[in-house]
């Protein structure tokens, strides 16, 4: 559904779990156009962590990610699939949990088929 449906901005914290450099800006560009085309809007910071994912907990972009929400400057995270936040169950839903408490939503990208 559109933000506009809803008659007011509604603004996400990009996210990343990739490199520095071209897969970050690669990951970052189709955030951005999901974000536009949906009516959304981009905060002005983006997050990202590099490698492997980590525990969720040890990893400072998306506590910063969270921060910025949990803060008021943005109503969700947006990444690109959930294996950027993590696949455990139970670590994922201490983030949803978490989001929950504060109010702040989670989405992805959706599936693009090949």
């Amino acid at each position: 559904m559109r933000a506009a449906h809803y008659g007011r901005a509604i603004r996400v914290a990009p996210y990343t779990l990739s490199a520095p450099g071209a897969e970050r800006r690669a990951d970052l560009g189709l955030i951005a156009a999901y974000v536009r085309a949906q009516g959304l809007f981009s905060t002005r910071s983006t997050f990202g962590d590099i490698g492997q994912p980590l525990p969720i907990a040890r990893r400072s972009g998306f506590g910063a990610a969270c921060k910025c929400a949990a803060q008021g400057f943005a109503e969700g995270i947006i990444a690109i699939g959930r294996p950027a936040i993590t696949m455990d169950n139970d670590a994922y839903r201490d983030v949803l949990d978490f989001l929950n408490e504060r109010a702040v939503f989670l989405t992805y990208l959706p599936c693009q088929d090949s």
